[in-house]
């Protein structure tokens, strides 16, 4: 018998004080509870049941020891429950990585929908943009919007394709362009998570262009991009459907309409588990079922 089980049977008999109880409820024969505490005692060289034909009592060194273990077990099968949970596909804890707006306008009732489907599972949610190192920061996964991933050290599941536009302010100088060589590098707003520069390549499908973005302006937040745009501070390259109720109202429009960027994917990706734990391939197939419509409601 390992010590946790041992240590198990000694505290329901300190409770009960009846060890054929404990055989009931640990499903034992009473001779076996008989031994298990008869080699702890060995093991600890006291006595810590004094046994009679009409009962069970703890001796002084029973009582102390039961007081001591008491705490140290409560936390040992809180560990065991939660370690237990983690493998099943309806309980645990998520801890999911995702970019602010992605999780501010797309997450929230997706997460609603699956709480509703898998209430013991408890979720912890941490927006921020550009990629993070989902091993040394203990995520379970993140939701990322990025280009064909590289990352050999994670494992990556593509969702969709998100599809990516050039935007302007109404009017403004841009709106009118046909080709990117009227774009001045000045011109173009870059999204950087490092706030750095970035290279536009655009296709029309029959050449390519390439521009050196973020010379004079570059930032992490793709809703300062946009907000910078229809100010008519320049150019936005961003998902479209980042940018969808920009577009409906009128506050930006789509410039240079035959010239498209490389899409980017939605995609999760994990830890390098040699299986996903039930728990996050369970979110991670509701997430998949669900986000095309919500994307889709959006754009």
């Amino acid at each position: 018998m390992n010590d946790y089980k041992a240590l198990r049977t000694f505290l329901l008999a300190a409770e009960k004080r009846n060890f054929a109880q404990v055989a009931r409820e640990l499903d034992m024969t009473p001779a076996a509870v008989t031994r298990a505490i008869a080699a702890l005692e060995d093991d600890l060289g006291v006595q810590l049941f004094v046994r009679t034909t009409r009962q069970v009592s703890l001796t002084t060194d029973g009582a102390i020891y039961a007081a001591q273990v008491q705490p140290a077990m409560e936390v040992l099968e809180n560990a065991r429950k939660e370690v237990m949970n983690a493998h099943k596909a309806d309980h645990g804890r998520l801890r999911i990585s995702a970019p602010t707006w992605f999780g501010q306008q797309v997450l929230p009732p997706i997460l609603a929908g699956f709480r509703e489907r898998f209430p013991k599972i408890s979720f912890e949610i941490s927006l921020a943009d550009g990629l993070v190192n989902i091993i040394d920061d203990d995520y379970d996964l993140a939701i990322r919007i990025s280009s064909a991933p590289s990352d050999k050290f994670t494992i990556w599941r593509k969702i969709s394709v998100v599809r990516r536009i050039l935007v302007a302010a109404p009017g403004s100088r841009f709106a009118e362009m046909q080709h990117p060589n009227e774009l001045n590098p000045d011109d173009c707003l870059a999204y950087s998570g490092e706030s750095k520069r970035e290279t536009w390549t655009l296709s029309d499908g029959s050449g390519s262009a390439t521009i050196s973005a973020g010379r004079a302006f570059s930032a992490n937040s793709g809703g300062v991009l946009a907000d910078m745009a229809a100010e008519g501070a320049g150019v936005a390259m961003l998902p479209k459907f980042h940018i969808a109720e920009h577009l409906r109202t009128g506050r930006l429009v789509h410039v240079l309409h035959n010239w498209s960027p490389p899409d980017l994917w939605l995609t999760l990706y994990y830890p390098p588990y040699q299986a996903l734990p039930p728990r996050i391939a369970s979110f991670s197939k509701f997430f998949e079922q669900q986000v095309p419509a919500f994307m889709t409601a959006i754009e």
